[in-house]
């Protein structure tokens, strides 16, 4: 298991950690103060082989830890670990993002669905999709030069034979300008 991997998963076990009303419930006594398995188990009226398996979850992903005083074992929050915010817990670097998963994966299945050696099979009615054919086709021109009409429809037909649609949806779609019979790619920011 990679390390990215590994942090997803004790990410996940953090949230399986914290779904159980029980421990939520555990997790505020002790946030008031430390508490030891039989106080838990009688303040909440459950059995105390319960609350040491809720005990051990929540020491389990870090959220409690525990000092032995006498014959009883105190817990209480680790310092910090109720600090952080979902926001915290659930984001990702980036560089584990586009390492672990394919951020254009949907892109990616688009084209694989209506693209056969490099032509357009068909034109998606679906907006999403169509726009993701359209912007793999406005690859075709250079971004900095103007194309008269002509050769415009000498590129797109090489993708599809409707080459007035693929024109029109181009500039409707905002890839590309046209002014004066002349065509331009619109660079897009991203």
């Amino acid at each position: 298991m990679s390390r990215a991997e590994h942090d997803l998963e004790a990410r996940a076990q953090l949230f399986r950690a914290l779904g159980h009303p029980a421990r939520l419930l555990i997790l505020n006594l002790v946030r008031v103060k430390p508490r030891h398995g039989e106080e838990l188990a009688a303040i909440l009226r459950l059995q105390p082989a319960t609350i040491s398996h809720h005990l051990s979850q929540l020491a389990g992903v870090g959220l409690l830890q525990s000092h032995r005083d006498q014959y009883y074992q105190i817990y209480e929050p680790v310092a910090g670990a109720l600090d952080r915010t979902l926001a915290d817990i659930v984001a990702l670097p980036k560089p584990t993002l586009r390492a672990e998963v394919a951020e254009d994966a949907y892109r990616q299945k688009v084209i694989d669905t209506f693209f056969r050696y490099g032509r357009l099979t068909h034109l998606p009615a679906q907006r999403k999709k169509r726009q993701v054919v359209l912007e793999q086709i406005v690859r075709a021109f250079e971004p900095d030069r103007e194309y008269p009409e002509a050769e415009v429809n000498q590129v797109l037909l090489d993708v599809h034979e409707d080459v007035a649609t693929l024109r029109r949806d181009l500039i409707a779609h905002g890839l590309m300008t046209r002014h004066q019979g002349r065509y331009r790619r619109v660079i897009s920011s991203s």
